[in-house]
C-alpha cells in the first residue's frame, strides 16, 4: 500500500489518464486539478477552471484523452487538450437536481451522467449540429443515482442508487435495439457505493470483486456467487499493524477526562490508512475481471493505492 497526501481539503473525486502518469482530482470545490507524477512527487500542471457548482464526477476517456466533468451547477463539460490547453465544451443535461457521477463508454463515444433528479443523462456527440446532446433514462430508478459503470457491449449499464437498489437499465444508442434491463437490492445504509464491476453476457451476470466505500474509512471487500446468487462479506481491505501505547500517567488521564470526557485514548486515534471517509474508488491495473490494483482518495485529502495480492 502506497499513501500521498496531495491537500488538506477533501478530495470528492478522482481520475487517471491512459498511462496513470496523470491524475486529475477535485479539491471539493468547483476546480479540477490535473497532476502529474514525477518520480516520487506530484506536480500539478493544469487547472480546470468552467463549474459554477462544485464538481462531483470526472472521468477520462484513455483512448480519446478526453476528460468529462459534471457538478452541482448542472452541467456537464467535456475538456479536449489542444495546445497544451484543455478546452471545455458545455453539454446542457436538462436535470433540475445536480449531477453525482459521470461514466465514459466503453468507445468512448457517449456518456452518462447521474444526478439527483432521478435520471440518467446519456451525453452523444451530434456531427450535424456540432454539439452535445443528451437523452433521458428514467425507469426504474426511484432515487440519486450515485454510481455508474457501463457493460462492454456499450449499451447497457449498472447504476447504483441511495434507495438500495442497483439497476441494469439500457443505455441510449442510435444504433441499437435497447435491451431489457435488471434490478437488484442492497440491505445495509444508503451510502455512497462505488463497484468495480465485472460483466459477462447480455447482462451483469458476474460481480467478481466489489469493493465498497461508504462512510468509513477503509474499503471492505465483497465476493458474489454466481450459484447462489448472492454477496458475502470478505472483510476490511485495510490491514494494520498495532502500536504499542505505553500507560498513561494520572495527569494525562485528568486531562483527558477534561477534554475528550474519557480517558480512553485508542478510541480518538484511527488506524487506518485515511484519516476520513473514502469518497472514491477506482481500477489502476489489471481491468475489472483481473483486479491487480486500484486506488482509492478520501476526505482527509489523501490518495492510497492498493494491492490486492497483499491484502487479499
Amino acid at each position: 500500500m502506497a499513501y500521498h497526501s496531495f491537500l488538506l481539503e477533501p478530495i470528492s473525486c478522482h481520475a487517471w489518464n491512459k498511462d496513470r502518469s496523470q491524475l486529475a482530482i477535485c479539491p471539493n470545490n468547483h476546480e479540477v486539478h490535473i497532476y502529474k507524477k514525477d518520480g516520487a512527487k506530484w506536480n500539478k500542471i493544469h487547472e480546470l477552471k468552467e463549474h459554477n457548482g462544485q464538481v462531483t464526477g470526472i472521468d477520462w476517456a484513455p483512448e480519446s484523452n478526453r476528460i468529462v466533468t459534471c457538478g452541482t451547477d448542472r452541467n456537464a463539460y467535456v475538456w479536449t487538450l489542444k495546445s497544451n490547453v484543455w478546452k471545455p465544451t458545455l453539454v446542457i443535461l436538462r436535470i433540475n437536481r445536480a449531477a453525482r457521477c459521470v461514466k465514459w463508454s466503453p468507445k468512448e463515444n457517449k456518456f452518462a451522467v447521474g444526478s439527483g433528479s432521478r435520471v440518467i443523462s446519456i451525453c452523444y456527440f451530434e456531427q450535424e449540429n456540432d454539439w452535445w446532446v443528451c437523452k433521458h433514462i428514467k425507469k426504474p430508478i426511484r432515487s440519486t443515482v450515485l454510481s455508474l459503470d457501463w457493460h462492454p457491449n456499450n449499451v447497457l449499464l449498472a447504476a447504483g442508487s441511495c434507495d438500495f437498489k442497483y439497476s441494469a437499465p439500457p443505455g441510449c444508442d442510435l444504433h441499437h435495439r435497447e435491451q431489457p434491463g435488471g434490478r437488484g437490492k442492497f440491505t445495509g445504509r444508503p451510502e455512497t457505493l462505488n463497484l468495480l464491476l465485472s460483466c459477462q453476457g447480455a447482462l451483469v451476470q458476474s460481480l467478481l470483486l466489489a469493493f465498497l466505500q461508504g462512510h468509513d474509512c477503509y474499503p471492505v471487500l465483497f465476493t458474489y456467487d454466481g450459484n447462489q446468487g448472492a454477496l458475502s462479506f470478505g472483510g476490511k481491505l485495510d490491514i494494520h499493524k498495532q502500536n504499542s501505547q505505553r500507560g498513561l500517567t494520572a495527569r494525562e488521564r485528568f486531562q483527558n477526562l477534561d477534554k475528550k470526557a474519557s480517558s480512553d485514548t485508542n478510541s480518538a486515534i484511527l488506524d487506518s490508512l485515511h484519516k476520513n471517509s473514502i469518497s472514491q474508488i477506482s481500477v489502476i491495473a489489471g481491468g475489472k475481471a483481473k483486479c491487480s490494483q486500484f486506488c482509492t482518495t478520501g476526505m482527509d485529502g489523501g490518495l492510497s493505492i492498493w494491492n490486492i495480492k497483499q491484502i487479499r
